[in-house]
């Protein structure tokens, strides 16, 4: 796919930068720049829409008298992890404020560090609070400690300030551990027990809740499967969407600035599964019942259920759910579907319709992020977005557009585009739900057992007979083989 500059929103430089640093020549070396004088502020210059990473990383720093755009640093912290890892960055960052600021002199010019202090804590505490698990790395909090130490003899509150940051960023790490590792325990349960019933139907009589014996009311599944919708949501840092897709820059003599990949996109992987994991219950809990009456009451009961979540805006469920109804052994079963009022099904499909790159799902989410922005509540400030749709839009403008220009300058514009995105997606997760958590409910949706793809066929044709010849022979195979594993 041929490589391109993306266009979007870009930001103005500050004054004390080179006027045309998007519109070097390629094979110009770009002079070190000295950063904003003192008394210098945003400029409305020319918009950065690509720039050597030395400049970029000037265009961070803040001076007693400058301070970069809220959006700029988000911008730069969520990308520049492609080019520099998140500790030498801010290495970076802390040795260019001691140059800048003469904090490795004695005395210290007390009136300007007292100027400059309060911006470094702002850029430090915002870099804490977005990009938490950047500092798990000892260095960076090393990073953080020393230019304190520098500014501290100035003003002893810096120390608060710091011991408070601190604090604050120590709760937040034992949060998200305590997340990640609940998640990893309810996906080994839930997988440990997936096969035990993949049978049951050949084995009778089977002990086995299901769905509607634990809630009959899709109101309230809607809003519990909404609940842990944002529980997931929660722990994906924003770091993840770009995690999830580096690759080794061919203008880039380095290597990826990640350790461990697994670990840096082990929440949204986890979400990937929650969703994987409710099409398959959706599926498993038509396919079980024995009689036709049971399972249409049941896919009438997902219909509501869904269309419920399209109400509050929970469109990933949503499509969850409309993709385990849509799953082989279950659209097969025609006279169960004949039996089942299934005209809000119909409409329902149609706002989650592919047509259009999504056209009728896109309109929609707009709307839902129109009533989050002026929403007086949280129950109207829900959006959860179709999570794979979102991966698959940051993929293809990871993908459609190059990280470097020929002449080795980042491609700033296409990352204003990826911050946009992850953005807005960061704003979503921020929302806090508003509906009373049911523990049943909960611990049955993470927990109850659903069938493998196989036993899924084999309880659709337990359910209906094979129509065909090639239907029949499967059975068979199905039948002899899970049959021989349990």
């Amino acid at each position: 796919m041929p490589q391109t500059v993306c266009s979007g929103t870009m930001f103005t430089t500050p004054s004390g930068f080179s006027p045309h640093l998007a519109c070097a020549d390629p094979g110009e070396e770009e002079a070190p720049q000295e950063g904003p004088e003192p008394g210098a502020c945003l400029a409305d210059g020319p918009p950065i829409t690509s720039a050597s990473l030395d400049t970029l990383i000037q265009n961070l720093v803040p001076t007693a008298d400058y301070y970069p755009e809220k959006a700029y640093v988000f911008t730069f912290l969520l990308s520049a992890r492609l080019f520099i890892s998140p500790p030498e960055l801010l290495s970076r960052v802390c040795e260019l404020c001691i140059k800048q600021q003469q904090l490795d002199q004695s005395p210290l010019d007390t009136a300007k560090v007292r100027k400059f202090g309060p911006k470094i804590l702002q850029l430090l505490t915002e870099w804490t609070e977005t990009f938490p698990s950047d500092f798990r790395e000892e260095k960076m909090v090393g990073h953080f400690k020393d230019i304190i130490h520098r500014i501290a003899p100035c003003d002893e509150a810096y120390w608060k300030t710091l011991n408070q940051v601190l604090q604050k960023l120590s709760q937040r790490l034992a949060q998200l551990s305590q997340g990640e590792e609940s998640i990893v325990k309810v996906s080994l349960n839930a997988s440990s027990i997936s096969d035990k019933l993949v049978a049951f139907k050949s084995k009778p009589p089977p002990i086995q809740k299901d769905m509607l014996s634990i809630c009959n009311d899709p109101y309230t599944l809607a809003q519990q499967l909404t609940h842990v919708e944002l529980e997931h949501l929660r722990h994906i840092g924003p770091e993840e969407f770009v995690q999830a897709f580096v690759q080794k820059d061919p203008l880039d003599g380095t290597q990826p600035c990640f350790g461990d990949q697994k670990k840096k996109t082990s929440n949204l992987e986890a979400y990937v599964r929650w969703f994987n994991r409710l099409c398959y219950l959706v599926a498993t809990e038509i396919c079980m019942p024995a009689k036709k009456k049971q399972r249409a009451q049941v896919i009438e009961f997902f219909i509501d259920v869904a269309r419920e979540c399209f109400n509050i805006g929970n469109f990933n469920s949503l499509m969850a759910i409309i993709s385990g109804m849509n799953m082989s052994p279950v659209s097969r079963l025609k006279k169960t579907w004949s039996k089942a009022k299934t005209a809000k099904f119909f409409i329902l499909e149609h706002q989650m319709d592919p047509t259009g790159n999504f056209y009728n799902y896109r309109t929609a989410l707009r709307g839902a992020a129109h009533r989050s922005r002026t929403a007086n509540s949280n129950r109207e400030r829900i959006v959860i977005p179709f999570f794979s749709l979102l991966i698959k839009d940051i993929y293809f403008l990871n993908e459609g557009c190059a990280n470097r220009l020929p002449n080795g300058h980042v491609n700033f514009e296409k990352f204003v585009e990826l911050a946009r995105q992850v953005g807005e997606f960061m704003t979503w997760k921020k929302v806090e739900c508003p509906f009373e958590q049911d523990r049943a409910i909960l611990h049955y949706l993470h927990t109850a057992p659903i069938f493998s793809e196989d036993g899924l066929y084999l309880a659709s044709y337990e359910s209906e007979s094979p129509e065909n010849q090639v239907e029949k022979d499967r059975w068979k195979a199905l039948r002899s083989n899970v049959l021989a594993k349990t």
